[in-house]
């Protein structure tokens, strides 16, 4: 289900949260549906529950999920009203990453390029062939 490397610096946590993000941005997981539970989970990727509950809590935190108290924790819908932080955030780390991919020798095409490859896979490759 998610890679997620012992190995690695980054904490686990903060790994399951990056791949879970990345399945309900690509729609593995969809909106109001229901996640696999801490201990099913924690036994499946055999780590710790308390790591895939701390997961969890940064991943509600950050508006990706909800949970129902007694029912588990479920994909939030995508937002309506958008989150003016957090998209300012991401667009200071898009002008940081564009200015060292130019400085660094890409073109300005091939930025655009990869700018299209990202939203086709963010919407599941459903563009008109």
């Amino acid at each position: 289900m998610f890679q997620i490397d012992l190995r690695s610096r980054v904490p686990i946590y903060e790994q399951l949260v990056e791949r879970m993000k990345e399945a309900i941005i690509h729609e593995v997981f969809q909106a109001d549906e229901q996640l696999p539970s801490v201990r099913a989970l924690a036994q499946q990727l055999t780590i710790n529950p308390n790591t895939i509950q701390k997961a969890y809590r940064e991943l509600e935190h950050q508006g990706y999920i909800y949970s129902i108290p007694g029912k588990g924790k479920f994909v939030a819908p995508q937002s309506v009203t958008i989150n003016d932080e957090k998209v300012k955030k991401v667009k200071k780390e898009i002008i940081k990453l564009i200015s060292e991919a130019l400085y660094l020798g890409m073109e300005k095409e091939e930025i655009i390029s990869l700018i299209a490859v990202a939203e086709q896979s963010v919407r599941g490759g459903e563009e008109n062939d």
